[in-house]
């Protein structure tokens, strides 16, 4: 249970205990929210008192009466407003004229709990103060976590693209300088280096461009009849240049031809990272295997490589953003941290599962599971 800390400020002892007797037994729930809201009370019986235990201990509720010995409620209000604390304020009172209520809600105020009050009518304005103040959290926390990710976005550009491009220039410069001699196969290396931090910088945009994606609205008018095996085979045909390179045999095994209603480029999004994944990670002479298969109810597909694999440890944080693995092993494979943050994504808008078994210098096996009939994509 989460627990909302009260502030009641009145002079009568009798309204102070009544709030703490009521809101110390009970607790508020929506639907909507992941736990239920219960309430911790602290006193005061004059202004100057609550000022003093607000910035002592800072409140997320002030029940405020008006009418109170030394400053009055209105003042404690504007103490609040003018120094942008986060505290929901209902005033208690049983002189709330209408200048006062004003005053009070153009300082913040969101509710007038009359004097007396029964139980039932102070519940009902702390269930809505709850809701409001649940419902601000997780606006704030929204607005964190894109301030998290635009700060990742550029933390990943700033670093991934400088490295590439600090290299760029140097081997720009060597061939000005015709450092290596005059003709032009006496840079083989440094060109054939310069056009690998290129296609580094190229899947780098190509991750993002796709992690943007993801996170827009989905549109249901692009679902449309998509053979599994034919986006593999594809993916595979892109990846298969580097699969030479590294020696790695990539084999697909289609035991069922599965067609699924889904966004062509989701699928392609899925294939081409984890294929690729399966060659980039491998070892030498390893080999990558897709199977593509069905069940009564699902598509099944398993990609799995004979490569350098990882520990439990990495593979509980293997599908969140902007997260790589990094052992001597990794250490000069280049890669943004989205493939699998942003393929797990796309997993879950059409229902379906994404699992990951590896052991280190073994190998590693995703297994995703995709509902075969249609589904909304939300």
């Amino acid at each position: 249970m989460a627990v909302l800390k009260v502030l009641v400020i009145d002079d009568e002892p009798g309204i102070r205990s009544g709030v703490s007797r009521i809101l110390n037994n009970f607790h508020v729930t929506y639907p909507f929210m992941d736990e239920d809201y219960t309430y911790n009370v602290t006193e005061a019986a004059t202004g100057e008192d609550g000022i003093a235990i607000l910035e002592r201990d800072m409140p997320d509720i002030l029940l405020l009466d008006n009418k109170l010995p030394g400053i009055q409620g209105v003042e404690v209000l504007e103490y609040i407003r003018k120094r942008n604390y986060d505290i929901v304020v209902a005033m208690i009172t049983s002189y709330a004229s209408l200048d006062v209520a004003i005053r009070a809600t153009r300082d913040g105020a969101i509710d007038f709990i009359p004097k007396p009050f029964t139980p039932q009518e102070l519940k009902s304005s702390i269930e809505n103060i709850t809701k409001q103040q649940y419902l601000k959290r997780i606006t704030n926390k929204m607005k964190q976590d894109g301030k998290k990710i635009r700060y990742q976005f550029l933390s990943v550009l700033s670093h991934e693209l400088k490295a590439p491009l600090n290299a760029l220039e140097g081997y720009l410069r060597m061939m000005q300088g015709k450092q290596a001699g005059e003709l032009i196969d006496d840079y083989a290396t440094p060109i054939e280096r310069s056009l690998q931090r290129i296609q580094g910088m190229r899947n780098l945009i190509m991750d993002l461009l796709d992690f943007t994606k993801i996170r827009l609205e989905r549109k249901e008018e692009k679902i449309e009849e998509v053979n599994l095996a034919e986006v593999a085979a594809s993916a595979i045909g892109t990846v298969q240049p580097y699969a030479i390179q590294m020696d790695v045999n990539i084999n697909l095994d289609v035991r069922s031809d599965v067609i699924i209603m889904a966004d062509p480029g989701d699928m392609e999004i899925v294939f081409n990272n984890l294929i690729s994944n399966a060659v980039k990670y491998n070892k030498i002479g390893g080999k990558a295997d897709i199977v593509i298969d069905s069940s009564d109810s699902e598509a099944i597909l398993i990609i799995s490589d004979t490569g350098i694999g990882i520990t439990k440890n990495d593979t509980e944080n293997l599908f969140a953003e902007f997260v790589r693995i990094k052992n001597e092993k990794t250490r000069n494979i280049s890669g943004s941290g989205l493939g699998l943050s942003i393929v797990k994504k796309v997993v879950e808008l059409y229902h379906g599962t994404i699992k990951v078994d590896s052991t280190p210098d073994v190998g590693t096996v995703f297994t995703i599971r995709l509902p075969k009939k249609p589904i909304t994509i939300t």
